[in-house]
């Protein structure tokens, strides 16, 4: 009744609030109930009646119905032909139609979190990987809308079906601002100054995301962090930043000569393969990996390898991070990983097919 009387005062407040407790369908003590808030989608379907679709009570801006349902069973909103996942449900996967709601059971599943946020930044939503039993590891990845959704693009990174067993993943949505918010400099893109909040996304993923992983799960003692192109170079950035805070990064295809893509005047920004040679070891183990080929030389005299027209998928600037690194301590196969595929392309196809070999060194340590 008090969930039901907060909803006719504020809907979306309402809808909120109970997301950041124990989620959608909400716990009561008769059941669960669903709630829908489109005006259309009047009843909920699913593995309860056999898709069937079972009516539910018009309220003031909203429809309810409690259900006694079983862990695991999966259900939509519909009028009886249009079906529609609920858009706050907690549990989720996903079939040939999209995006699935279900109820949380223990085995390996995805959650979601909305309206994340910390700072300057726009909220997102959070979403985690639940392994079957305890995790050991967690991994913090970037772009997680295209993660674990087969309808992302080139097919997404389909990483569920990588995931080490003992491993707890939570995966961050980017925004509009992706480039600005996954950069830790300012650099110049056809004479345009963009980028520069690295920083702020940082703050987000450590003092924000984190506390929330903990909330909710218990956050798993082996902390890392994983991310493509710019979601590589934002991991990088984080994990310096913060240099005790994690165990592990893992950069694919990195955007690593971010800093120095265009000169203005001779200025430059620090790239992060300069703030790693200047920093030296530190004990967060490092995977690095890329496809693409290049002649790796530098004719501007700026300091990075990354003046061949020709070269492709950021491969001069990784192997340039990576005999950094070694020259300041870190080993191969021991707390540095370095992958080459000749020729891959830039995209979550190529990343999704090497993803496993970062995911199986983290799960190692």
């Amino acid at each position: 009744d008090a969930l039901l009387e907060a909803l006719r005062s504020d809907v979306d407040g309402a809808m909120l609030a109970q997301s950041r407790g124990s989620g959608w369908p909400a716990a009561v003590a008769t059941g669960h109930l669903f709630v829908s808030t489109e005006p259309n989608l009047v009843m909920v379907a699913g593995d309860h009646d056999d898709w069937a679709g079972t009516s539910m009570h018009a309220d003031e801006g909203f429809h309810w119905l409690v259900l006694q349902v079983a862990p695991g069973s999966r259900y939509k909103f519909t009028d009886g032909s249009t079906f529609e996942a609920d858009p706050w449900s907690r549990a989720y996967s996903y079939d040939n139609f999209g995006v699935m709601s279900q109820l949380p059971d223990a085995t390996p599943h995805l959650e979601r979190h909305f309206r994340v946020s910390y700072g300057p930044l726009a909220a997102r939503t959070v979403r985690v990987w639940l392994p079957a039993g305890p995790a050991s590891h967690v991994l913090y990845a970037h772009d997680g809308q295209n993660l674990f959704d087969p309808g992302a693009p080139w097919g997404g990174w389909k990483l569920q079906q990588s995931i080490p067993s003992n491993m707890l993943v939570v995966a961050i949505d980017n925004t509009p601002a992706r480039v600005d918010e996954y950069t830790h400099v300012t650099d110049l893109i056809d004479g345009n100054s963009v980028g520069g909040l690295g920083d702020a996304h940082s703050e987000l993923l450590q003092l924000a995301v984190r506390p929330l992983i903990a909330q909710h799960y218990g956050e798993p003692r082996k902390v890392g962090l994983l991310g493509s192109s710019l979601g590589g170079l934002i991991s990088l950035h984080t994990a310096q930043r913060y240099p005790d805070a994690f165990h592990f990064v893992a950069s694919l295809s990195g955007t690593l000569g971010w800093g120095s893509i265009e000169l203005s005047n001779g200025a430059q920004h620090e790239t992060i393969i300069e703030r790693f040679a200047a920093a030296g070891h530190h004990n967060t183990a490092i995977y690095l990996d890329s496809g693409g080929s290049g002649n790796c030389y530098d004719s501007d005299g700026d300091g990075i390898d990354d003046d061949d027209p020709s070269a492709s998928d950021n491969y001069c600037e990784t192997k340039q991070l990576w005999n950094e690194l070694k020259q300041h301590g870190y080993v191969d196969g021991i707390d540095l990983w370095y992958q080459h595929a000749p020729g891959a392309p830039h995209n979550e196809a190529a990343w999704a097919a090497r993803v496993a070999q970062p995911l199986q060194a983290f799960a190692g340590r």
